[in-house]
């Protein structure tokens, strides 16, 4: 158990605890410090501070945003953010409205399949946010169309699946950039999924990243192997860019993964958050 987790989601994106549980659970299990770091989202975040506030649970104000990248699946975290930003908020509005047009392609498709889904029943388990792929999947396995939410994503809406449906991400650079401008750290996140060949295309990525602003790697992460650990935490310092670390907490729509818990032989202390204000400051 490490004393931050900054990899956290509540119902304001696909999470099953609001951002005021989020926080009460966080202080529970003892952490120190969590960044709140939904998806296209900064809202769950001044109810999150709040709640820390008055608890005495320190609340990094953050997001997760999907960023356009051929190979594999790119994330990007954004700390720090100046979550009152009109910059910001226009960005997250025009996210969140590609979302909504990713979400009616996909129920449409689904109908297309001859499943009878509505979207009022995807609406209510997004507690009337944000809806992304995993309500889908939950939807499809309560109403018996699918075992678990897995095979749901598997035979209906990952891609080359009928039900896939695509939808317009910023690119690396313009990512990066969003966060820049709102006055956050840019993060990459979980560099386990982007499917690099080599550690030469990976370390071409990361120096190509650092030109455009990347100012750490999420190295301690659930699904990354100690090997992974090792080396990604060796390339962060070698760019002399920040490691960070957290668990992808989602409550109950992650199964196995609790906060504040994640993969490293060392845990990440409250001292990063120091270090990061300091880059934060120096940017």
């Amino acid at each position: 158990m490490g004393s931050i987790d900054l990899h956290v989601h509540t119902t304001v994106s696909d999470g099953t605890l609001t951002p005021r549980e989020v926080v009460r659970y966080a202080k529970k299990k003892g952490l120190k410090v969590i960044a709140i770091t939904d998806h296209d989202s900064v809202e769950g975040n001044k109810d999150a501070i709040d709640e820390g506030a008055a608890i005495g649970l320190g609340i990094l104000p953050g997001m997760e945003i999907s960023v356009e990248y051929s190979c594999g699946s790119m994330h990007l975290l954004g700390y720090c953010l100046d979550i009152e930003s009109d910059f910001l908020k226009e960005k997250l509005e025009f996210l969140q409205g590609v979302r909504r047009e990713r979400n009616a392609k996909i129920l449409n498709k689904l109908r297309a399949s001859g499943i009878a889904l509505e979207y009022g029943d995807i609406l209510r388990l997004s507690s009337g946010k944000q809806i992304g792929r995993l309500h889908f999947a939950t939807a499809l396995t309560n109403l018996g169309y699918s075992a678990t939410r897995q095979e749901a994503f598997n035979r209906f809406l990952k891609k080359g699946r009928p039900a896939y449906a695509d939808r317009f991400r910023f690119n690396p650079e313009e990512a990066i950039g969003l966060v820049l401008k709102s006055k956050g750290i840019p993060v990459l996140a979980h560099p386990c999924t982007l499917g690099s060949r080599s550690p030469k295309e990976f370390e071409a990525l990361i120096m190509e990243l650092v030109q455009w602003g990347l100012q750490g790697i999420e190295v301690y992460y659930p699904d990354h192997t100690d090997e992974q650990v090792h080396y990604y935490r060796s390339v962060a310092e070698k760019y002399g860019i920040l490691t960070t670390g957290g668990s992808d907490y989602h409550g109950d729509n992650k199964p196995g993964v609790d906060i504040g818990v994640y993969n490293g032989d060392d845990q990440l202390s409250i001292s990063l958050i120091d270090a990061m204000r300091e880059f934060r400051g120096n940017s």
